[in-house]
């Protein structure tokens, strides 16, 4: 089966509850690049990044239990979020960048995200 790389998503942004992922895809599409928030962090199917989206891009942005907690006022607990972890474990394997976001500003991972993309040695060819 062949992919027609042009009708995909440049990016996609995949990460637990409260790592920025919502945030980031804002920042994107106001400076007009296509990206999409992809929420697999609440499916058991591993692969469903790739079945709804399949990015040319994958970013997987992630944080720690505590940041969640200071971040949103989430009803959850540590094994909620290994839970998540576990869920994102494809993605994450075959993200092309990872951003651990806790000590990062909204700011800082938009100008991260766009370094990447500009690097076109980071590109996925």
């Amino acid at each position: 089966m062949s992919t027609n790389l042009d009708n995909r998503p440049l990016l996609g942004v995949v990460g637990p509850c409260a790592s920025g992922k919502t945030t980031l895809v804002a920042n994107l599409k106001k400076v007009g690049i296509e990206a999409r928030h992809i929420a697999q962090e609440h499916s058991y199917v591993a692969e469903m990044w790739r079945k709804i989206t399949n990015p040319r891009i994958l970013v997987f942005l992630d944080v720690s239990y505590p940041v969640t907690l200071a971040r949103r006022h989430l009803d959850w607990t540590q094994s909620d979020l290994d839970e998540q972890q576990h869920r994102l474990r494809h993605a994450r394997r075959n993200a092309d960048l990872y951003i651990q976001t806790d000590t990062l500003t909204p700011e800082e991972v938009f100008q991260r995200v766009l370094e990447f993309l500009q690097d076109p040695g980071s590109l996925p060819g």
